[in-house]
């Protein structure tokens, strides 16, 4: 009976661990070779690839029974296959142990297709494995590209060694139901750090909900000497200020454009604020001028950010855009300026034009600074400043130290490459494309080498490759951090439906000592 057991369990464990196996595929010897360029899904040929990212599976677009990819260093191969659905995916295992190998190496990638009985090898293709590696984690929000919903919504964490996503929090179904309805937007951490992040709610449960060393708040950062809403916030790189924009914003529909929605703020300012003292201030308040998109430099002692003139708009913060706006919003430059801040005196100094888009008739938006300091990144479209809808837009950089402004063509597309953020060492940059089909915003990541140029940009991988094309939702303001948020999804919506902490204000050295001087220096 003992050895009748015995037998038993040893046939149940023969059969368990067949079934967990991996099937194995083999290189075939007598492929012959064919010219045609390979299709694959995502397209993940000739690119660099950080040596700590995910399996980089993929869907071969071509047709065939079988299908094999062999991935070789010159000294050791990489080997995986499909069936007739040409889905490859990689051990998670090997592809880091091959991955760790080769860094700072060329690999060649071949792939094999069996069609009508024979084997075919495509021409092959290479992945560069660079030396520094990208930040572990990537977060955004998932959002249906509508105009006015936003139910089903929330932000999410992504380990980028793996395929691991986790809510950091999400509004559900909730949003259906009166006066506990949310939108969630603007997440920002600081300096690549989860424990101190922040992100905004809106609508009938709105506020900023701030997380600092393990407090957690939601503010109401209302006041009557505060334009509006907090929106487009940065964290100081070492101490608990922060700068938001603050923007009263409207719609305007296109009927024929493909762009569809063209989104212009009446009016904006910079704010100013002190996490612990819960003290608001204006940094830049001023009429018929549109402050947007402040971001600290990495050091600390500047804020960079966008400022376009409104002479042919009507600014009024309660008035409401009309037909002639969208006319009116072809004309609307944006430049990038930048501002010093004064630690010890918790003061800003005289602005100063770091870049002049409209002199050549183009509008910057999302000015950010590499962590070594040496280069501006920032979109640039053809007017505006809400990118993420505009085909036109595209990436670029200034060296801080040389001057030098220009595109980064090799990682730009021929549709929205928009919002971005580094990595901590400077060498990656995350951005939103919607390359794929003109509609859905999603995530690519593109090497920046010590020369300041980036090369071709690559689609965030999944497990699945096919999943982009399946989710009907786009990826939002991405953002890089080294550790993952220490704070729970149902903590954080505990918050949201919680009450508000109102703050001070506190007035601080205005930008200019009256208005006349502020339109002299906009007329100039």
């Amino acid at each position: 009976m003992v050895k009748l057991i015995k037998q038993l369990v040893f046939v149940f464990l023969s059969v368990v661990l067949c079934y967990s196996c991996e099937p194995s595929y083999n290189v075939p010897q007598d492929a012959l070779k064919t010219d045609k360029k390979l299709r694959i899904f995502p397209d993940y040929t000739d690119i660099v690839i950080p040596s700590n990212i995910a399996p980089l599976n993929f869907m071969v677009k071509e047709e065939g029974e079988e299908f094999v990819c062999r991935i070789t260093s010159g000294k050791e191969d990489l080997i995986s296959g499909s069936d007739d659905t040409g889905i490859i995916k990689f051990n998670i295992d090997d592809w880091h142990k091959f991955l760790k190998a080769n860094k700072n190496k060329s690999l060649d990638v071949y792939v094999y297709v069996r069609k009508d009985g024979k084997w075919y090898e495509y021409p092959k293709y290479n992945i560069q494995v660079a030396e520094e590696e990208i930040d572990r984690y990537l977060s955004y929000r998932l959002i249906e590209p509508s105009y006015i919903l936003y139910r089903l919504m929330g932000l999410y964490q992504r380990d980028l060694t793996t395929f691991e996503q986790t809510p950091i929090v999400e509004n559900l179904r909730e949003t259906i139901i009166k006066d506990k309805s949310y939108c969630i937007n603007c997440h920002n951490y600081q300096n690549y750090h989860a424990k101190n992040m922040l992100f905004h709610a809106r609508y009938a449960l709105g506020g900023t909900i701030i997380a600092n060393d393990g407090h957690i708040e939601k503010l109401n950062t209302k006041s009557d000497s505060i334009l509006g809403s907090c929106v487009y916030p940065s964290w100081h790189p070492t101490k608990n200020w922060l700068v938001f924009s603050s923007n009263k914003t409207g719609q305007v529909f296109h009927i024929l454009d493909k762009q569809k929605v063209e989104v212009l703020d009446h009016a904006s300012d910079i704010i100013f604020y002190n996490v612990d003292t819960h003290e608001i201030s204006n940094v830049i308040k001023t009429h018929n001028v549109l402050e947007t998109f402040p971001a600290w430099a990495p050091t600390g002692d500047m804020v960079y950010y966008c400022e376009a003139t409104t002479n042919f708009l009507d600014t009024d913060a309660d008035s409401t855009m009309d037909s002639k706006s969208i006319v009116n919003a072809e004309q609307l430059k944006y430049n990038i300026y930048r501002i010093p801040f004064e630690e010890k005196t918790m003061t800003f100094g005289e602005p100063e034009l770091v870049y002049d888009a409209k002199a050549n008739n183009k509008s910057a938006s999302v000015p950010r600074v590499s962590p070594d300091g040496k280069y501006l990144l920032f979109t640039l479209g053809d007017f505006g400043q809400f990118h993420i809808w505009h085909s036109s837009s595209d990436q670029y950089v200034k060296n801080l130290v040389t001057g030098e402004v220009y595109p980064l063509t090799a990682a730009n597309s021929n549709n929205v490459d928009s919002y971005h953020t580094w990595s901590s060492n400077g060498r990656w940059i995350v951005f939103s494309s919607r390359r794929d089909d003109g509609s859905y915003t999603r995530s690519y990541i593109a090497y920046f080498d010590k020369e300041g140029q980036a090369h071709k940009a690559f689609m965030l991988p999944q497990e699945n490759p096919d999943y982009n094309i399946k989710l009907f939702k786009s990826y939002n303001v991405p953002e890089l951090t080294v550790d993952k948020v220490p704070y729970s999804a149902d903590k954080f919506t505990e918050i949201v439906k919680g009450p508000s902490t109102p703050v001070k204000y506190r007035e601080i050295r205005p930008r200019f000592k009256n208005q006349d001087d502020a339109n002299q220096q906009i007329n100039n």
